[in-house]
């Protein structure tokens, strides 16, 4: 009886730090940054992306297409790096891409990129500049196994 209780008790406390999902938000809408600081920070991301992935010549990268200042900053920087780039989701035979997804968020006055694979994620804030936007923060690697 007294295991019992202990363990209603653990229960109820950890009850309190649970959230429903793990989902973003779906009411939340996407932020709107200039083109300039889009393709500065497109072409940066990108950049770090090819650093710690690789072999652009013989690397497929699969992503979603937007239509977002982001979206296409990204996708043409990534065909700049020599990257094939598939939007619509049909991939050559025998060809086995890289799945990309991207995020771009405002936090606390500065913007927040991210940029993720099955085996690494990347992310940097900027702030944004008039001639586009420079690096607020490290870059943040996380690699998955």
């Amino acid at each position: 009886m007294r295991q019992l209780l202990t363990f209603l008790l653990a229960a109820t406390l950890l009850a309190g730090c649970q959230t429903a999902d793990d989902t973003l938000a779906t009411g939340s809408a996407p932020i709107a940054i200039s083109g300039s600081a889009a393709s500065a920070i497109a072409g940066d991301m990108a950049s770090r992306l090819a650093e710690q992935i690789g072999q652009a010549g013989s690397t497929t990268i699969k992503m979603d297409k937007g239509t977002s200042e982001f979206a296409v900053a990204l996708e043409a920087a990534l065909k700049g790096w020599g990257y094939a780039i598939v939007t619509d989701g049909k991939v050559g035979k025998g060809v086995k891409p890289v799945e990309l997804s991207y995020s771009v968020d405002s936090v606390g006055g500065q913007i927040l990129a991210q940029l993720s694979t099955p085996s690494i994620a990347l992310g940097r804030a900027y702030t944004a500049t008039p001639g586009g936007a420079t690096p607020a923060s490290p870059l943040s690697i996380m690699q998955r196994n």
